[in-house]
């Protein structure tokens, strides 16, 4: 099968940037390209001053003779918007395209994402090269694709504090209140005396003694999610009316919340998104321990690449391309590991378990000047084939097999019956008022969506206006406000509903909710949260199986089956409606721990790993779903279905025995696999 042909449904790509590289060298690094088995190449995205060298003057024939070059070789092209690095002469000529930090400093030329989204000038220097690129290559035969700006918010830059973000925040404010009173009243100003009597008063939610009012942070955090939302969909609407059927997505990034992906995403074709498994590790401090960032220094925690594929697969309406893959050593760690071998293959066939069309590394080679010099590509600064690039050849080779065997309609998608809601509101309210310092970010999300995981489980991560009514069991990790419409979708099913600690306890303002948490939800849990406590790290409270039946202030003479760390809430009835609540299992001092009231259940703790995977096994049979007993030795053990094909991905350390069907064909791998290991079968078309 030629790797090239848009039909292919497992298509391999790589970055690369003719302009840092001699023209000279071009042809030969696409042929080489092409022999590897890749078929796409993302260019330009950080080409703007080549491209508009001086303001209105454009220089395209070297992109001109890169394109043809490539398509010369049969490679499709994904073209990028310069927009993340305004040349020199836009910052010369427009000071106010800078962006500030939260003190007031300038953030200057010299590296990257050196812009604010509220910059008049930027939006119009945007508009013009935009425009211009669409207009020359929107129709060009060998450009597939085209990808905007490139990773929204990289580098803290999503939040600027320039005159111009305040200007537009405080318009944004009077679009949404109306009237200053209106304000006031949503904010609880009166608390310290903190009223406001116009708009044009109100600064930005930094620099206080001490903590702003939580709705003045967070109604900042929505302005800022408008603006990139608002920026993104002016090129989109540049680029569709000069490209025709092509699509339009953006590459997002991992462990990033600070803008709502949902929102953006309504005006993509696809979400693809930066995988960089080892670089996440190392970032994810808040929630991973430092005896499981060693575990996985080399291969990449389990679970989270595939969060973020079945996240991004959402996002983008069914469609989902990784777009940079970590293909060695990354630069931008603390720490940067060398990739376990294997897991370059491994990473790749895990993002095509997970639904990805065409998964694209970085880069194609090392460059050896810049910033990025110690970020490694498919090969070294030399030109020598690297590690990653000799696993991408393999994957290559890999899918031309699997593909004879099985065919394109082998990977017709098989609906999952599990839906994790992300809420990104909810997100920025755990960030805002963490109350516990471990406490904010993807962590509690990413444990539900590993629990689920370790139970041999698909998942599809979903937002809280999408349909939910095609799955078994939902489950609300920490959703600490439902909007309107969820929670009314939520009332209509008959699904099983898991909710986690803190959901339904804040209002759209940041308030606490009344009726008491969880809030909203009263009518489905009838339950009430009397008070909470975050807890230091170490300090635990063991976790009894004690039903209804026991007396709830007794000594229960029983050894624990789990802990609960970081946060629980205390629950009891609801004061206006009888005790129907049933209680599962209580924390060792009586209050309950895990209740429900029909198919609704409730989590009143984080508890320790194994247990929170009890908890959700038990609501998975409930939901009539059969979770797969998976070796509990081999911890790096997952399974993704993707139509007739089932994956193995092992990610270490131990070896891992493969539960395939009786009856399944195994098409890659063995029944055993070592640290590293992949393994496809595929299921009987009855299955």
């Amino acid at each position: 099968m030629n790797p090239s042909s848009p039909s292919t449904p497992l298509r391999l790509g790589v970055c690369y940037y003719p302009e840092q590289w001699p023209r000279e060298r071009w042809r030969a690094d696409a042929r080489a390209m092409r022999e590897l088995g890749l078929s796409t190449v993302r260019i330009a995205e950080f080409a703007w001053s080549r491209m508009e060298p001086e303001p209105g003057r454009f220089e395209w024939d070297w992109l001109d003779e890169a394109i043809e070059v490539l398509a010369a070789e049969g490679l499709q092209v994904v073209l990028g918007t310069p927009t993340a690095a305004p040349p020199q002469w836009l910052v010369d000529a427009h000071p106010d395209v800078l962006p500030m930090d939260a003190q007031g400093r300038v953030k200057t030329f010299g590296a990257r994402r050196h812009y604010c989204f509220s910059s008049p000038s930027m939006q119009a220097a945007s508009r013009r090269i935009v425009t211009a690129m669409a207009a020359r290559y929107g129709a060009h035969p060998a450009v597939i694709a085209w990808q905007t700006d490139n990773e929204y918010g990289c580098h803290d830059t999503l939040l600027s504090y320039t005159p111009a973000a305040l200007a537009a925040f405080r318009r944004w404010l009077a679009d949404r209140y109306r009237d200053i009173d209106a304000l006031n009243e949503a904010w609880g100003t009166v608390f310290w005396g903190l009223q406001v009597r116009d708009f044009d008063q109100i600064g930005f939610p930094v620099g206080q003694p001490t903590d702003p009012l939580p709705a003045h942070a967070m109604d900042f955090r929505r302005f800022a999610s408008d603006e990139v939302v608002r920026f993104n969909r002016m090129q989109v609407e540049i680029l569709r009316a000069h490209v025709g059927d092509r699509p339009v997505l953006h590459n997002f990034m991992g462990l990033f919340s600070d803008f709502d992906h949902h929102a953006l995403g309504e005006s993509l074709d696809i979400a693809a998104w930066d995988s960089y498994p080892l670089g996440h590790v190392d970032t994810a401090a808040r929630f991973l321990t430092e005896p499981e960032r060693q575990q996985w220094a080399r291969t990449g925690h389990p679970d989270l690449s595939a969060f973020h594929h079945d996240l991004y697969r959402g996002i983008g309406h069914g469609r989902m391309w990784v777009m940079e893959q970590q293909a060695g050593p990354v630069n931008w760690a603390a720490w940067n590991a060398l990739p376990l071998p294997g897991m370059v293959r491994a990473w790749t066939w895990e993002a095509f378990a997970h639904g990805a069309e065409l998964v694209s590394y970085f880069r194609w080679r090392q460059l050896p000047f810049g910033q990025e010099q110690m970020h490694s590509g498919l090969n070294r600064p030399d030109g020598v084939l690297d590690q990653g690039g000799l696993e991408a050849a393999q994957v290559r080779a890999e899918i031309d097999r699997l593909l004879e065997v099985g065919g394109p309609q082998a990977l017709d998608p098989v609906p999952a019956r599990v839906a994790l809601v992300v809420d990104y509101p909810s997100l920025w309210m755990s960030q805002i008022q963490p109350q516990g310092a471990d406490m904010a970010g993807f962590g509690l999300t990413v444990r539900y969506y590993s629990a689920l995981r370790r139970l041999g489980l698909d998942i599809d991560v979903v937002g809280p206006a999408d349909d939910l009514r095609p799955y078994a069991l939902i489950v609300l990790p920490g959703l600490m406000h439902l909007p309107v419409s969820l929670t009314r979708q939520l009332g209509e099913l008959s699904a099983v509903v898991v909710a986690g600690p803190r959901t339904g306890s804040k209002t759209e303002h940041l308030g606490i909710a009344s009726p008491l948490p969880p809030g909203p939800l009263r009518p489905f849990l009838p339950m009430q949260v009397r008070a909470v406590e975050s807890m230091r790290p170490g300090r635990q409270y063991a976790v009894l199986a004690q039903d209804d039946a026991a007396d709830a202030n007794a000594n229960v003479a029983a050894e624990p089956i789990g802990h609960a760390q970081q946060w629980r809430d205390l629950v009891e009835p609801a004061v206006d409606v009888p005790p129907v609540l049933r209680v599962h299992d209580r924390f060792e001092d009586g209050w309950p721990a895990r209740v429900s009231h029909g198919v609704w259940h409730y989590h009143a703790g984080l508890v320790d790993d194994a247990l929170l995977q009890r908890w959700m096994a038990e609501a998975a049979r409930a939901a009539g779903l059969n979770p797969v007993a998976l070796d509990p030795q081999a911890t790096g053990l997952r399974l993704r279905r993707r139509g007739r094909w089932q994956f193995a991905i092992n990610h270490g350390p131990q070896t891992a025995q493969v539960p395939s069907p009786e009856g399944a064909i195994r098409l890659l791998g063995d029944a055993t696999l070592p640290p590293g290991g992949v393994a496809v079968w595929s299921w009987p078309e009855t299955a």
